[in-house]
């Protein structure tokens, strides 16, 4: 068992030459901006503030890493806000690529989705990008507590659907606010642990 409330800020790299060497087990947290990344990472850690929410979109622009005993939660900058330049964009382009393709020890990514929209290019993006590089991932639809639970359902079975994810990937409905779907990620990582 990973016991979650052990969870402490260990470094955060803002090129890919400042990635540590991933030998220790990595759970990895991509989605969007605004997607609710930093809010659920804190749930899961029952801290309020380790993991930092941006007031503004777009504004995490380091991998942030955590670590949980002998495994280590990492916190990537949220993609899709448009308001940067050129060379930021780049930066974080390389930056993603160095930890992606670089060599570690990658058990789980938890690709997040707003259950709330449609899924957008760049999440459709995101999940081809983890697919070709053969990343066991799974979906957590976030925002689940705005929708009722047979709508939440019906949206997730859609968004899988737009997403053309394969029926043995993992998904789960979550709320940081309401804590919807916690002990079921939290179960999800610990299989991938083999915990």
């Amino acid at each position: 068992m990973v016991n979650y409330n052990h969870a402490k800020f260990t470094m955060s790299a803002g090129t890919a030459a400042q990635l540590p060497h991933g030998t220790r087990p990595e759970i990895a947290f991509v989605g969007r901006s605004n997607v609710g990344k930093s809010s659920l990472m804190n749930k899961l850690f029952n801290r309020k503030g380790l993991v930092k929410v941006s007031s503004k979109p777009g504004k995490t622009t380091t991998i942030n890493f955590f670590a949980l005993d002998d495994v280590d939660f990492v916190d990537l900058p949220g993609y899709g806000y448009a308001r940067v330049n050129a060379t930021e964009k780049q930066r974080w382009d390389n930056l993603m690529d160095g930890y992606f393709e670089g060599k570690r020890n990658l058990k789980l990514v938890v690709a997040l989705v707003d259950i709330r929209h449609d899924a957008s290019p760049l999440d459709a993006q995101m999940i081809g990008y983890l697919e070709s590089l053969g990343h066991p991932y799974a979906i957590a639809f976030t925002k689940a507590d705005k929708l009722s639970r047979s709508k939440g359902l019906v949206q997730a079975k859609n968004l899988r659907e737009q997403l053309c994810v394969d029926e043995s990937v993992k998904s789960v409905l979550v709320s940081s606010t309401a804590g919807t779907g916690i002990d079921e990620l939290k179960q999800v990582i610990e299989d991938r642990l083999n915990f």
